[in-house]
């Protein structure tokens, strides 16, 4: 499958933000070589600040394969943002409804078209609290198993220092000027999983792979090596419930009511690794 034209929307949607993003930030791109010039793939990349889908689309964009993104529904609506994301093809997410397997089934049909899909198996931003990858959600793997088409891995770093995760106040920190930092890795080998029926523990393994090149990437890019064991953001949320009912528990003698686990707010644009 030959590789699909840019086309004019994601055009324009590049003449209006890379004459801001060449002027407020320098780059260090590594690794665009990885990335196929022929053909579908997918890129799975790392999260860890809201500027994260310009940075790296603004490589990738560089490299003449531009991705589509898995992204809220709720973006595609009326006016010109809506307009933009039908136009550069992005993919609409419908959370929490039983359309939501539908996002899997156009990343499917736009990799077979030719195109690259990137996600975002995290999810969410990094909650880790040295920005290292989390454990990943398991749609990208499913996909890849699915197609078996490349799979590369993309770091990035840099971002955060502009616009830090989950602040309080998004605060963006233009000056001094900073350096967004993106490498691609060559392709993620998951050939012994092809073949196998996507149980749940291949999907797991398969993604842990995934991750795993994800974090080999970012720890070259950071000159840094990774904790041993990746933050678990489902255990860490079960240990802090845990805690509140314990709490509740001795102050009136029974279990108190869960509290509400605080959730980040939607990103522009964010590609996850599988609709929640």
């Amino acid at each position: 499958m030959s590789r699909r034209k840019i086309g004019f929307w994601y055009r324009l949607a590049a003449v209006i933000a890379k004459p801001p993003l060449l002027v407020l930030f320098k780059r260090d791109w590594r690794g665009a070589e990885h990335m196929p010039a022929e053909g579908g793939f997918i890129t799975v990349v790392n999260h860890n600040s809201y500027l994260d889908p310009l940075s790296y689309a603004h490589f990738q964009y560089n490299t003449g394969r531009v991705p589509r993104f898995l992204a809220k529904v709720s973006l595609f609506g009326r006016g010109f943002v809506g307009t933009v994301m039908r136009g550069t093809g992005q993919i609409p997410v419908y959370r929490e409804s039983a359309d939501a397997v539908g996002a899997f089934r156009a990343a499917v049909e736009a990799i077979n078209r030719g195109e690259c899909v990137a996600f975002y198996p995290e999810g969410t931003l990094t909650r880790d609290p040295d920005m290292w990858p989390m454990e990943g959600k398991t749609g990208a793997a499913r996909v890849a198993l699915l197609t078996q088409v490349p799979v590369i891995p993309v770091a990035q770093w840099g971002a955060h220092e502009v616009i830090p995760p989950y602040a309080k106040r998004k605060r963006v920190r233009l000056f001094p000027r900073r350096t967004l930092r993106v490498q691609a890795g060559p392709p993620v080998d998951l050939s012994r999983f092809h073949g196998q029926a996507p149980t749940a523990e291949v999907l797991r393994a398969a993604t842990d792979a995934i991750m795993d090149a994800i974090t080999e990437q970012l720890a070259d890019l950071r000159g840094e090596t990774p904790p041993a064991q990746r933050y678990d953001r489902r255990a860490a949320l079960d240990a802090r419930r845990g805690k509140r009912r314990t709490a509740g528990r001795s102050a009136t003698g029974r279990a108190a009511a869960p509290e509400a686990v605080p959730q980040p707010e939607g990103q522009p644009v964010t590609a996850e690794g599988e609709p929640a």
